[in-house]
């Protein structure tokens, strides 16, 4: 769980994953906020818009309907694979879904069948909206797909989630079916091989050298001490961020201080340690749960 991205944020990270970004009218202040709470956000829902035509659907997912007011999404993705942000905050796109399937995003395991329709996406989910008719024959262009899954790794990158921190609205609430024309365990897999550094048709390396650990493995209790500055110091403050475990007045940085240790506290408690369990410390157990990027 996490902070939502400000406007200006996500269009940084979206651009530096190189993707072609339209900022639609007032989309920076354009949201559903006065109707819920926007956040804490815990992944990325994929949609079709069942439409045609790229100023059609983008004015349809910022306007809405009369009896559903935009904006229908934060970004709608068009054939060619550019991005047009239509929202910035609470979206009308996913609607109640299940509860178990959020407990699986935010422990990015296995998602359970969709059964229950209990639980406020609009408030926990980034939603793109692709433009797509749905009926199983309209064609997914490379580019478009390309472009989802660059949305999805820029979004996953920042927070430090992995590929399973994204679904389709199919898997969240009963009876959808969107995205239809592709699967999303594909798109998890292109999502995964993106953040490991690898992307589709690119050429093998002709002098392969060993996989990196996708996760820091941890260094040992003592390297957490007063002075101690490292990347890795700033991977974990991001990953606690992204836990809801946040001490931080002005967000990790590279030196160990006592808002690190009061931010890891409040992981481990969450994971049930107590007492000297939970003195802020990193030990083994809780460091490979939160699972650290490896640099």
């Amino acid at each position: 769980m996490a902070t939502p991205l400000s406007a200006s944020k996500l269009v940084e990270i979206l651009r530096k994953e190189g993707l072609t970004v339209h900022e639609v009218r007032n989309w920076r202040t354009h949201n559903r906020n006065t109707k819920g709470p926007w956040g804490p956000v815990n992944g990325v829902m994929i949609h079709h818009t069942v439409t045609s035509g790229t100023d059609a659907s983008v004015n349809i997912c910022y306007n809405g309907y009369s009896g559903l007011p935009g904006p229908l999404c934060h970004g709608v993705i068009d054939k060619k694979g550019e991005i047009h942000l239509v929202g910035n905050g609470r979206a009308n796109h996913a609607g109640l879904g299940d509860s178990d399937v959020l407990r699986a995003v935010v422990d990015e395991s296995r998602l359970p069948h969709d059964n229950e329709a209990d639980t406020d996406g609009n408030r926990h989910f980034y939603g793109f909206e692709c433009i797509n008719l749905g009926d199983g024959k309209d064609p997914w262009p490379e580019a478009q797909k390309e472009a989802i899954e660059k949305v999805s790794a820029a979004i996953c990158r920042h927070y430090g989630w992995s590929e399973r921190s994204v679904i389709g609205h199919k898997e969240w609430q009963p009876g959808k079916q969107d995205p239809r024309g592709f699967t999303m365990d594909g798109m998890r897999k292109r999502i995964a091989d993106r953040l490991a550094g690898k992307s589709q048709g690119s050429e093998p390396d002709p002098k392969p050298t060993p996989s990196k650990p996708s996760h820091a493995p941890f260094p040992g209790s003592g390297f957490f001490h007063n002075g101690q500055k490292s990347a890795l110091i700033t991977a974990m403050g991001r990953r606690l961020v992204a836990e809801g475990c946040d001490h931080y007045e002005e967000g990790p940085s590279p030196e160990w201080t006592d808002a690190d240790r009061k931010s890891y506290k409040a992981w481990q408690q969450k994971l049930g340690f107590k007492g000297k369990d939970a003195d802020g410390i990193p030990g083994k157990t809780s460091w490979d749960k939160l699972k650290v990027p490896a640099s």
